[in-house]
């Protein structure tokens, strides 16, 4: 770890972890029986069977996917680019990552165009740095930098990295090759296909309009964010116990799909208990968000959930997050009717004005309440 690599005002706080190997095990895969966290196996929902879903939906707000068809190889090689892009320096990062894209920290709220909201509007700094890459722009990113372009050999397919920047693949082929990345296929387009089948299997389990199906969840509204939280030794959890990687929240998107490393610290809110989502090898984690409750007309659960740091070392999450479309108005007997924009519009505005996330509660039938 480079402390060059992280934003100024982290790097008086992150000093080398001590040896202790005993602590350290304490993070690492688990076993799909070690936690209580549902599992919702997407062969089976292909099938057909869309009961399945009912339990994880409405009590808990998440649960774990299996057999979703990701090569295992593809999940851990994003996350190895992903260590590599955030080992730059600070000031490299800032300077290389622009937009479309956008590189943040201390604070995963973000406005519209990915640009982290001023710290100074927040409750709290969050120990955490991202990387948001909204899909459908990428078309607009140009880089020179292999090591960046690599990253996106696994976010796209390898003829879309070969048309936007010919030259540079042109130039790294053999090094893309000999990391056999060449196989890979499309990162997003694996994500999307998930999204479809598990928004299709929740729209038939609560009986929603067809018409309305089709507008409320919308590919091309598509993005990844990547996220990197360092470890944080305990002498300064006891000084300041409100640092975490992620205060409470709900996602406000439709569905979030997590792919973390074995480091864990996710941790889920249910029936006034927290939960840790424990990392296991080759499964990911499926997250309903605010759209989600209101489509389902709270018959679905918006899960709040955090993200602790890790005492000995940094942890790297990768998310997909898919939204409404721009137009698509979400109708319920429960809340007024409002577009995704609205949303996100008011959600922008509390955190500038009262610090934080008021949510679904601004669009709320009082009659509902």
């Amino acid at each position: 770890m480079s402390f060059e690599s992280y934003p100024p005002p982290f790097r008086n706080l992150l000093q080398p972890p001590l040896s202790s190997p005993a602590q350290i095990l304490d993070s690492g895969w688990g076993a799909l029986n070690s936690d209580p966290i549902p599992v919702v196996d997407l062969q089976c929902l292909e099938l057909g069977d869309c009961k399945l879903l009912e339990e994880p939906c409405k009590q808990w707000g998440l649960f774990r996917l299996v057999n979703h068809g990701v090569p295992e190889s593809l999940l851990s090689q994003a996350q190895d680019y992903a260590r590599t892009l955030f080992s730059l320096t600070f000031e490299s990062k800032q300077a290389l990552i622009t937009s479309p894209l956008s590189y943040f920290w201390g604070t995963p709220a973000l406005t519209p165009t990915g640009a982290a909201l001023s710290a100074e509007k927040l409750q709290n700094i969050n120990l955490v740095e991202g990387l948001n890459i909204p899909l459908s722009q990428l078309p607009r990113f140009q880089t020179d930098d292999p090591r960046i372009a690599s990253f996106w050999y696994v976010i796209l397919p390898s003829q879309f990295c070969f048309t936007l920047y010919p030259k540079l693949f042109g130039s790294i082929f053999k090094y893309i090759t000999t990391l056999h990345i060449g196989s890979w296929e499309q990162y997003g387009r694996h994500l999307a296909r998930i999204g479809r089948t598990l928004f299709k299997g929740m729209s038939t389990s609560l009986s929603l309009d067809p018409i309305e199906y089709e507008s409320n969840l919308s590919e091309s509204t598509g993005l990844v964010r990547v996220y990197r939280y360092p470890h944080w030794p305990s002498k300064y959890k006891k000084e300041n116990k409100s640092a975490w990687g992620m205060d409470v929240h709900t996602d406000s998107s439709v569905l979030s799909i997590l792919n973390q490393d074995e480091v864990g610290g996710l941790e889920v809110l249910k029936d006034n208990q927290w939960f840790t989502v424990k990392p296991i090898a080759n499964t990911l984690v499926v997250n309903l968000g605010d759209m989600m409750q209101a489509i389902s007309d709270d018959e679905y659960t918006s899960v709040k959930h955090r993200v602790k740091v890790n005492e000995y070392r940094e942890r790297i999450s990768i998310c997909y997050f898919v939204f409404p479309g721009e137009n698509s108005v979400i109708r319920s007997s429960n809340y007024k009717p409002f577009t995704y924009r609205d949303f996100q519009e008011q959600v922008q505005k509390d955190i500038k004005t009262v610090g934080y996330k008021v949510g679904l509660n601004r669009f709320k039938l009082r009659d509902a309440c």
